[in-house]
């Protein structure tokens, strides 16, 4: 039983989507990193000059004095130094925004993706698209009728059952 479960894991892993999965998260981790780095390092410096801190991220909301020092404290990191509880508006705002630049660049990559597999199914024709027919010619008077008649509206002749011809 247990060789039967590592073979289908085996299997599992190895096929090529899983490998695309890897590699996929692999570069979505690279991508955040800078991600965040663009919203910590480039972005929320001018809008903490703004609102009046050195830092977004150190802007939070002290709920208890830590033990180890009296407030105030400079800095989020000096707070928790002392042990105090707060709460991190500060990091959740640059997370939000982090997360708001990745959504807004892969919405971006995609979307471009899919218009460049239009163009070239458009160019290129990528795979002929098998179109299943949802009318036929009367044998008769040659007028174009459903495909399920069973008599023709025009000539009111009976139809026999109708088989489709292959495409060649």
């Amino acid at each position: 039983m247990l060789k039967n479960i590592f073979n289908e894991f085996k299997s599992f892993a190895l096929r090529g989507n899983m490998v695309d999965l890897a590699v996929g998260f692999t570069v979505g981790t690279a991508f955040s990193t800078i991600a965040k780095s663009l919203v910590s390092d480039i972005i929320m410096p001018p809008i903490g000059l703004l609102v009046g801190q050195s830092e977004v991220s150190d802007m939070y909301w002290l709920l208890k004095a830590g033990s180890e020092q009296a407030p105030p404290y400079a800095t989020l990191a000096d707070a928790q130094a002392a042990g105090a509880v707060t709460m991190n508006y500060g990091v959740f705002i640059n997370n939000v925004i982090a997360f708001l630049v990745v959504a807004v660049v892969m919405f971006v990559l995609i979307r471009s993706i899919n218009r460049l597999e239009n163009v070239i199914e458009d160019e290129f024709g990528a795979g002929e698209k098998q179109v299943t027919p949802t009318t036929k010619k009367c044998p008769y008077c040659l007028s174009t009728i459903p495909l399920q008649a069973t008599r023709c509206p025009e000539c009111t002749s009976k139809l026999e059952e109708w088989e489709p011809v292959p495409a060649v």
